[in-house]
């Protein structure tokens, strides 16, 4: 209801204070994948099964869940499979993929590191060894939840790192084959390897490894409930990205903001599904009411209408803030997935932004920009999360070792130091492997 008008909208109007701040966080708490403890038994339950049984286990499931029927001889994607899925994607599709994959690739480029040693003249040297993962298992959901644009986020990262195999898994459909697009996507980027499995079989089958399915040593990639639970169960076996949460936008605007742009924009992800959040934080009312009233009227002609208007009923909201450091403050308060900044100074407001995943500047840089072509990586932390995580990168895909050698000379010049510090911790034996060097 708009609290001014009190004329039925599709987006709730509030006005920015304290209770409407409690009640918000307290609303978007529900959507984080720690609230749907129902579901770990039966995840679990799976996850053991491939544990104790298997590739049995998982052809199983695969029958159960996807009606399709796999077995060691045709879980794997074949040549042939590749290109007649090519046959059957529009030529035009696939050079928008190529396009989309020489920006995505040029972008994580830039974030490769390389090892480093320091040498002192007293012969210590100390450095940093950066290593590849050797194997990563992609997650990509299947069907009507296909997005060759994860593939190519999750996929390109790995290949940049220097992953020496990369494994997808994507759950078949009844016919047993691969949605079209997505076996596209994935050849392009370089997948090694691509299963016909999904679900929280899936994650277990790279998580422990069957006979069928080598472990990997990292899994990536979004899913359903069931999958962010696996991932979450399977942390510490291996190493995941983030147990992903439902899509979220908060839009941070002023008068000066096209509301029909802003309108479109919280909408782009209110249709991903019935838990995603649209929020729009403006210091106008009027801008407020004239972006109510185009929601109302995009929602009337969007294909997925009943899904965006459960999403805009359940998590929409148009804050309206006295002043925009109170819009910042709530933004960085929400962390949300994605902040577009539509402002008269979008620059001076994104240099107050602490907590994004993305941030998205000026009324041409909408959301979808991200999610399919600029080049940064669309896999981004959610419920909050962008306090603490950054987004999906090469980083993600290595690990470090450090690097130590002294020589005698420069042992000895700090030896008695270091078995003091031992001494210091009652450890005896540490103090004694310093101090034989010099007896």
């Amino acid at each position: 209801m708009d609290e001014k008008s009190g004329r039925k909208s599709t987006m709730r109007i509030r006005h920015l204070d304290q209770d409407t701040r409690q009640n918000i966080f307290e609303n978007l708490l529900k959507r984080s994948p720690n609230q749907y403890g129902e579901y770990e038994g039966a995840v679990l339950e799976i996850l053991n099964r491939v544990k104790e049984e298997g590739d049995k286990a998982v052809f199983e499931y695969t029958e159960k869940f996807d009606k399709a029927k796999v077995s060691a001889d045709n879980i794997r994607v074949t040549k042939e499979e590749i290109e007649e899925a090519y046959s059957l994607v529009e030529p035009e599709f696939v050079d928008v993929i190529r396009r989309a994959f020489q920006n995505i690739r040029d972008y994580h480029i830039k974030q490769k590191q390389y090892g480093w040693f320091d040498c002192k003249p007293d012969g210590t040297i100390l450095g940093q060894k950066v290593t590849p993962l050797q194997r990563v298992g992609v997650y990509v959901p299947g069907g009507k939840a296909a997005y060759p644009s994860s593939v190519l986020m999750n996929i390109l990262p790995a290949k940049v790192a220097g992953v020496e195999e990369i494994a997808m898994v994507t759950p078949p459909g009844r016919d047993g084959k691969v949605t079209p697009g997505t076996l596209v996507a994935a050849n392009e980027a370089g997948a090694d390897v691509i299963y016909k499995i999904g679900g929280a079989q899936a994650i277990g089958a790279l998580a422990y490894g069957t006979r069928s399915i080598p472990k990997v040593d990292k899994i990536v990639g979004p899913g359903n409930i069931y999958v962010a639970l696996a991932k979450k169960a399977v942390y510490g076996h291996v190493s995941i990205d983030a147990v992903a949460g439902p899509s979220e936008i908060l839009v941070i605007a002023d008068e000066t903001a096209n509301p029909r742009y802003v309108a479109a924009d919280l909408l782009s992800q209110a249709e991903h599904d019935e838990l995603a959040s649209a929020i729009l934080v403006t210091t106008s009312d009027t801008l407020a009411r004239q972006v109510s009233g185009q929601v109302d009227a995009f929602v009337k002609e969007l294909s997925r209408s009943e899904i965006i208007s459960r999403s805009l009923d359940n998590y929409g909201y148009i804050l309206v803030a006295d002043t925009m450091e109170d819009a910042i403050e709530i933004a960085n308060e929400i962390a949300s997935e994605h902040v577009e900044i539509q402002t008269k100074n979008p620059y001076d407001v994104m240099t107050k932004i602490r907590n994004a995943g993305a941030i998205f500047i000026g009324e041409y840089s909408s959301e979808p920009l991200g999610d399919y072509f600029a080049g940064p990586n669309h896999v981004l932390p959610t419920n909050g999360t962008a306090r603490f995580f950054s987004p999906l990168s090469v980083d993600d895909f290595i690990k470090k070792s450090s690097i130590i050698a002294y020589s005698r000379e420069a042992l000895e010049a700090v030896h008695e130091d270091i078995e003091r510090f031992a001494k210091a911790e009652r450890l005896t034996a540490h103090a004694n492997s310093i101090h034989v060097r010099f007896e």
